[in-house]
């Protein structure tokens, strides 16, 4: 198989188009023929990913590249950073406003599901600057 390269914009304060680009990439990944298992893991990791650049970040990109032996998913923001890399990890911590968890959202298990669910996982983040996601999952 060639390597498969996607893009996607994810909007700012959108909740209604926020999970969009995840939902194109299993669609994909079936139609390739991946197994359910994998792409699970992917849109998970995809999908919480999403939300938190929806939630904290106003917005960001992820770029997806599928080859024959891996989904590399890198996911980019220019928002606020992520201040205590180590808390942030940690089960049922957020940061997520009032308003947010209001909505169903920011319960604090959005960065432990997205390594849970991944092979491989790296945080770049600086405080001011943004955060990229490096994520990983083994085709199998």
């Amino acid at each position: 198989m060639e390597s498969i390269k996607l893009h996607y914009d994810v909007p700012g304060d959108d909740f209604t188009r926020a999970g969009a680009a995840s939902g194109d990439v299993k669609r994909t990944l079936k139609q390739l023929g991946i197994s359910p298992s994998v792409i699970r893991n992917v849109a998970v990791a995809m999908y919480e990913g999403e939300i938190n650049m929806v939630i904290h970040a106003g917005g960001g990109e992820i770029s997806v590249e599928i080859d024959e032996e891996n989904i590399t998913m890198t996911l980019s923001d220019h928002g606020p950073g992520i201040e205590n890399v180590e808390l942030a990890m940690k089960e049922g911590y957020s940061t997520a406003p009032d308003n947010i968890r209001c909505l169903g959202f920011g319960a604090g298990m959005g960065l432990p599901n997205i390594k849970k669910y991944t092979d491989e996982f790296r945080i770049e983040t600086e405080v001011g600057v943004g955060t990229t996601l490096h994520l990983k999952v083994h085709i199998r």
